[in-house]
């Protein structure tokens, strides 16, 4: 009887926890709205003289590795501060950032911008998200810690600049980060330091310098001579020479 018993009790903890590695619900491995916040809010405060772009307010968002929201939140006093439609490109930023992203390979949304343009590898991968959680909820709760993004897939697949894959300090792949609201450069300049902030950048290897994640200006009529550019941003404040140096300025990599 004690035999059986203490099968009986080894088989529930074993369904338990191979239940909680599957549940797509579970997100204890990516930063909770405050910490999100917390991350943004200072990482924006550094202005455009220190990341580019106009300034602006900005939306981010997480997913987890499943490419479930965890959290969306905003910068500004209110939600109307921002630019409203940034919202859901945050949160679509972020997916794209984990849908191509892994434990040994990291992409930016940025760096698949080349691959996805007429005549490329990767056109017509451009998507929206999914329309029964993009537009859907009260917009009372957008940015709060109840947003209805919240606990649903997300979906759409953006390629420019702002869209990170978060990594602990193991070098695991363990959801995205989306950023915007400003240029698409700035945007990836404000991800890049919240990811930091995050203590979630331990990124294992990329396409870009480093080797890293980080945005490729290499586009020259039209082409990309790695395959992984990103055009220049106009309007604002230039970002190119910050991200040109935010491997020596904030580098990523293993954690010690």
């Amino acid at each position: 009887m004690r035999l059986r018993m203490s099968s009986w009790l080894v088989s529930i903890f074993i369904c338990s926890v191979l239940s909680l590695a599957q549940n797509p619900q579970d997100c204890s491995k990516v930063p909770d709205y405050n910490k999100l916040k917390a991350a943004l809010t200072s990482a924006v405060k550094e202005g455009k003289g220190a990341n580019g772009g106009l300034g602006n307010q900005e939306w981010g968002a997480v997913v987890n590795r499943d490419g479930v929201v965890w959290a969306v939140v905003f910068t500004g006093p209110i939600r109307g501060a921002e630019w409203p439609g940034s919202r859901l490109i945050s949160a679509e930023k972020a997916h794209t950032a984990n849908a191509f992203s892994t434990d040994n390979f990291a992409l930016s949304s940025g760096n698949i911008y080349s691959a996805a343009q007429p005549g490329n590898s990767l056109y017509s991968i451009i998507s929206g998200p999914n329309p029964n959680t993009a537009f859907a909820g009260d917009p009372q709760k957008f940015g709060q810690p109840d947003d209805p993004l919240v606990g649903k897939p997300i979906g759409g697949v953006i390629v420019f600049g702002g869209g990170l894959p978060l990594y602990d300090k193991s070098g695991k792949i363990v959801g995205g980060l989306g950023v915007s609201g400003d240029s698409s450069c700035a945007d990836h300049v404000i991800a890049w330091k919240t990811r930091q902030n995050l203590g979630l950048n331990a990124v294992p290897m990329g396409v870009a310098p480093g080797p890293s994640d980080n945005l490729i200006f290499d586009i020259q009529n039209g082409v990309s001579s790695s395959g992984f550019g990103h055009p220049a941003c106009k309007g604002g404040n230039p970002s190119e020479e910050i991200i040109n140096k935010l491997t020596q300025t904030h580098p990523t990599g293993p954690h010690r």
